[in-house]
């Protein structure tokens, strides 16, 4: 390892923790090491990368993981959320620049409250949402003299559904069960509130294609403290084909599965298969004034599976994946704080898409509205 390689901790061997160590092993940059309990999973996310480093051992065990940040520069966790503080805790001790994907609100906080005195990055909600579609929105929100509106839609669907639920699963259980059972923040009226998931459908069609959206929680990251004051509308939604709602809104309250989620999570890893054919549909919309006038500006993306360097990823690998790894790439050189707790939408939007890793957004297809 040269005296300019960074090195770097990867908490997590599954779908998305092997998407980050291949990114980064892409580079002369980075040396990476992941740990997993699962050695078959290691085997796999390192079956085509022979720099990687792999450690069996649980992320839990907290003398490894703190042995471990000790030796790296940078730890990016792909662990479950409820490992969140612990990994975080470990990180900002060992001194070490910390990155993770969370979409749970009070990890997040608790991450936050840890950052106060560290003398490292602490920056939690790294990949798609909460991640990019915060940047996205703060971007386009720092364009208006005035904001009346700012929605976020985002929807990791399969691009050929079959089965009742027009859905195949893409990513963490876990995650999937927190979006569709927590409660949702939201700015209405000017006033910050929480909303119930599974609330609020809306229809809409993009590029021919029709879809629904509802309430889910997480996807606004710290967006609403960010824009609280200045907005009258803002609001985050996941994007599904018509009808998913109603079967999760079945099981999740008809059937009162929000209250037994290992139950939820053992009925949807039965039935549900998993997809690597893929898309990722990523829709703001901003509204207000600009130079007098009621003005409204979108961004609209669709990102599908795809080879990088003749390697498949999914469209949730690789748009998950871009995300944490663009933050951890820009803090290396110094275009983000060095220090303390950091917002999504500290970023912006073109310092994002120029980052390397960033860029594998823009192979995603500009989407008709």
């Amino acid at each position: 390892m040269s005296d300019d390689t960074t090195p770097v901790l990867v908490i997590g061997a599954g779908h998305i923790g092997s998407a980050i160590a291949s990114l980064l092993d892409r580079t002369s940059d980075y040396q990476v090491t992941i740990l997993d309990r699962d050695e078959r999973a290691l085997a796999t996310a390192t079956a085509n990368r022979p720099g990687v480093r792999t450690v069996a051992g649980d992320s839990t065990d907290g003398a490894l993981l703190t042995r471990l940040a000790g030796e790296h520069a940078m730890v990016l966790s792909a662990a479950p959320f409820h490992l969140t503080t612990t990994v975080a805790t470990v990180a900002r001790n060992a001194g070490a620049h910390y990155f993770d994907l969370t979409e749970d609100r009070s990890s997040s906080r608790a991450v936050r409250a840890l950052a106060a005195d560290a003398r490292s990055v602490l920056m939690p909600q790294c990949g798609l949402a909460p991640g990019f579609i915060s940047v996205v929105a703060a971007s386009l929100a720092g364009r208006f003299d005035e904001l009346r509106s700012v929605s976020l839609r985002v929807g990791a669907l399969p691009q050929f559904p079959t089965n009742a639920l027009k859905y195949n699963l893409t990513w963490s259980t876990d995650g999937l069960i927190n979006e569709y059972c927590n409660p949702c923040e939201a700015v209405v009226d000017g006033e910050l509130r929480e909303v119930p998931a599974l609330e609020e459908v809306e229809a809409f069609s993009l590029d021919g294609v029709t879809y629904e959206a509802f309430n889910t929680s997480g996807g606004l990251g710290t967006l609403a403290e960010t824009l609280a004051g200045r907005v009258e509308t803002l609001n985050y939604k996941t994007v599904r084909y018509p009808g998913h709602r109603d079967v999760i809104s079945l099981l999740v309250r008809d059937l009162r599965l929000a209250r037994r989620r290992d139950v939820l999570k053992d009925v949807l890893e039965t039935a549900i298969p998993v997809t690597h054919q893929d898309v990722v549909l990523v829709f703001v919309s901003v509204s207000g004034i600009r130079d007098g006038v009621l003005t409204q500006e979108t961004f609209a993306r669709k990102v599908y599976a795809s080879e990088v360097d003749g390697e498949p990823y999914s469209a949730i690998q690789l748009t998950t994946a871009a995300g944490i790894c663009a933050m951890a790439d820009l803090v290396r050189q110094e275009k983000l704080p060095t220090t303390g707790f950091v917002r999504q939408e500290d970023c912006s939007l073109e310092e994002f898409l120029a980052n390397r890793f960033g860029a594998l957004y823009l192979r995603g297809t500009a989407v008709s509205t």
